[in-house]
């Protein structure tokens, strides 16, 4: 089964209707002794970093996400979700994360015509690497972004980048068993739901999931 985490820093229903379209058996879990048995993991997340470490420490779920994570169980992260992967950020002020990969949350740069912070609406996320999320044969489609902010990772583990500003902006990235997308897919039509539709078999494919035919509907 795979597990929403419920953080209370986020709206729930739209990720798990997104889950539901692709076939895939889900459920919220919300205490700290869900985390260990659960299949894989989902981190999603709205809002600043600090509040949502905050909201994870008083759920006590930061230590058994961690332990999760650290036993190999498959964990996406979703926007804020995935920045809270990472080991820090900067948004108002310095704040620590799960550190379950290197890197930090810094801010968006907008110092060119036509692009403004916060980066809300569509953008064209292309692969950087054949991984799970975004193959390399994938062709760049665009996605729904709401963010301020972006992780600053190893070159490594950057799965899919978007052209902001005219920099590099990672839009999805790998790391093991941790995976995280800075947009939302379950608000970006057919594309999110065929790349949810690609980690469901990969968690299927590597015994995690009893999942047959998940494709995006």
């Amino acid at each position: 089964m795979i597990c929403l985490v419920d953080s209370g820093i986020c709206n729930l229903a739209s990720v798990v209707r997104a889950f539901e379209r692709v076939c895939a058996p889900v459920r919220t879990v919300s205490r700290p002794e869900d985390i260990g048995s659960a299949a894989a993991l989902v981190l999603p997340g709205v809002g600043a970093f600090g509040d949502g470490m905050e909201s994870l420490r008083t759920r006590r779920l930061v230590e058994p996400l961690r332990s999760a994570a650290a036993d190999g169980t498959p964990l996406l992260g979703i926007c804020l979700g995935m920045q809270l992967l990472l080991e820090e950020s900067e948004e108002h002020g310095r704040h620590a994360g799960l550190g379950l990969l290197p890197g930090r949350v810094v801010r968006l740069l907008a110092d060119r015509p036509g692009f403004r912070v916060p980066n809300i609406g569509w953008c064209d996320a292309a692969p950087a690497r054949d991984g799970v999320l975004f193959p390399a044969t994938m062709k760049a489609v665009p996605f729904y972004f709401v963010h301020s902010f972006r992780a600053d990772i190893p070159a490594d583990d950057v799965a899919a980048t978007i052209d902001f500003s005219g920099r590099p902006v990672t839009a999805a990235l790998e790391h093991g068993n941790v995976f995280g997308v800075q947009f939302h897919p379950e608000k970006s039509q057919d594309a999110g739901l065929d790349l949810l539709a690609r980690w469901v078999e990969y968690l299927r494919r590597t015994g995690r999931l009893d999942v047959k035919g998940a494709t995006a509907a």
